[in-house]
């Protein structure tokens, strides 16, 4: 079927569609369900262009990123007809383990076997986890569970497929990369939902690589809605879901104060009776499009006579970029009052006397507190993470926007020293402010007015 032909079918809306499909002869609607070009989302799942050697799809559950390594592996073996040579003849078939490579890469719904017309379609030799093609290509299985099966055998293509499940990654990545060594230009790919796997961070940094994400939302037309639905309404906001239906990486320093698992386990699906309401500003030095934001953090203490020790909660993040030091200070103030908030806390450091002189031009009835650091961030951050640790400090679940705050708290690490690592954030603008409203909330002591006898 001609490209113009295929360009103006993907061009119709369905009705359209469907009537020109009546038109075709059956021998065209008999190939029709393999073109994958006719198909393919052409930015996540069709090969993209540019000099590479590793095409890296990170996908979603249900994404369609299996499909997307079958047909690459397809269009790599065959020619223009059944017998005629492909670009590749060689590939590398690794999974998790045998089992699963064989059961989803080549057996699956989306598995080679399934996405190749019968004239086309390979012999697979179980006992020797082979594959042969009519043309004469061929392609081994292996077990990223056994990185050693990969020593001896060369190729000119790989398909990788779960990478950030394997066990083994980095032995069974490395000796597939001594490997490929056949024709002038071997390649892989690699699908996989993502996991902070050293090996997967090692690949997305390589210069070689183009990486390509693949939300599960964007096959849609092939979920079933009721599943769809449910895993958004459950989990959209959170980072499993970032994770699981997104295809986002989420990075964890090690040796940070928090943890993806202690901030899931600290998290509220509800808000509770609040007796104190901060706002906590952490003024940026400079207002350039490329400046550190203006963090700026709503949290509120848990009003709870019941509870053995005060408890706080972190309500909503309303921080901003690149803005004016009148335009973050307006919108300071603008949460300040949506959230009926008992005090906007700002730290001076930067702007001294001039942080509050710009938020009281604003409003002059807000009950400002300047907060000045005499300690390095680290320090100021341990006492806070330890209430974290200890339950006292929870997260709102239902406002996406805390994902950002969450992901600067999880690269929030120290050197030995009490420095801040290297390269991990540049300015951690809204840990800053979290710091200062939970120190304000929790850990400066106050005393309610009493009558002393004497």
């Amino acid at each position: 079927m001609p490209d113009s032909i295929l360009t103006a079918l993907r061009a119709l809306s369905p009705p359209a569609r469907a009537q020109f499909l009546k038109t075709l002869p059956p021998s065209s609607l008999i190939a029709l369900p393999h073109l994958w070009s006719v198909w393919a989302r052409p930015d996540t799942q069709l090969p993209p262009p540019g000099d590479w050697q590793t095409w890296l799809i990170l996908g979603g559950r249900g994404s369609g990123k299996t499909r997307a390594g079958a047909e690459w592996v397809r269009a790599q073996v065959e020619g223009a007809t059944p017998l005629a040579a492909g670009s590749r003849s060689r590939i590398a078939l690794l999974g998790e383990t045998a089992d699963q490579a064989r059961d989803v890469m080549i057996l699956g719904e989306s598995g080679l076997l399934a996405c190749t017309p019968r004239d086309r379609r390979p012999t697979f030799h179980v006992s020797r986890r082979h594959l042969e093609w009519p043309n004469g290509a061929q392609a081994w299985l292996f077990s990223a569970a056994d990185p050693e099966s990969l020593r001896g055998p060369q190729f000119d293509g790989a398909w990788c497929d779960e990478l950030a499940k394997w066990r083994k990654a980095a032995p069974a990545w490395d000796m597939l990369q001594f490997g490929l060594r056949l024709g002038p230009d071997p390649r892989q790919i690699v699908t996989t939902t993502p996991r902070a796997n050293p090996v997967l961070i090692r690949i997305m940094e390589d210069t070689t690589t183009i990486t390509t994400r693949s939300p599960t939302k964007d096959n849609a037309a092939n979920l079933a809605p009721a599943f769809l639905n449910r895993m958004q309404a459950r989990y959209a906001s959170h980072p499993l879901g970032r994770q699981e239906l997104d295809g986002e990486l989420l990075l964890e320093t090690p040796g940070s104060l928090w943890t993806r698992s202690l901030l899931e386990n600290n998290r509220i699906d509800h808000t509770p009776p609040l007796a104190r309401v901060i706002v906590a500003v952490d003024p940026p030095v400079t207002s350039r499009v490329s400046s550190d934001a203006c963090g700026i953090i709503i949290a509120a203490l848990i009003a709870d006579p019941t509870a053995e020790a005060p408890r706080a909660v972190v309500l909503a993040d309303w921080s901003v970029q690149g803005r004016s030091p009148r335009a973050w200070a307006t919108r300071a103030v603008a949460a300040y009052h949506e959230y009926k908030a008992d005090r906007l806390v700002a730290e001076v450091n930067q702007g001294g006397d001039m942080v509050e002189q710009i938020i009281r031009e604003i409003d002059d009835t807000i009950a400002f507190r300047a907060v000045r650091a005499t300690r390095g961030k680290v320090l100021r951050a341990e006492p806070v993470a330890a209430l974290y640790e200890q339950g006292r400090v929870l997260h709102l679940s239902r406002p996406a926007r805390l994902t950002t705050l969450e992901d600067q708290m999880c690269a929030f690490a120290a050197n030995p020293g009490g420095a801040l690592l290297p390269g991990i954030t540049r300015s951690p603008d809204r840990v800053d402010a979290l710091v200062w409203a939970i120190t304000d909330l929790l850990l400066i002591r106050r005393t309610e007015p009493s009558v002393r006898f004497l």
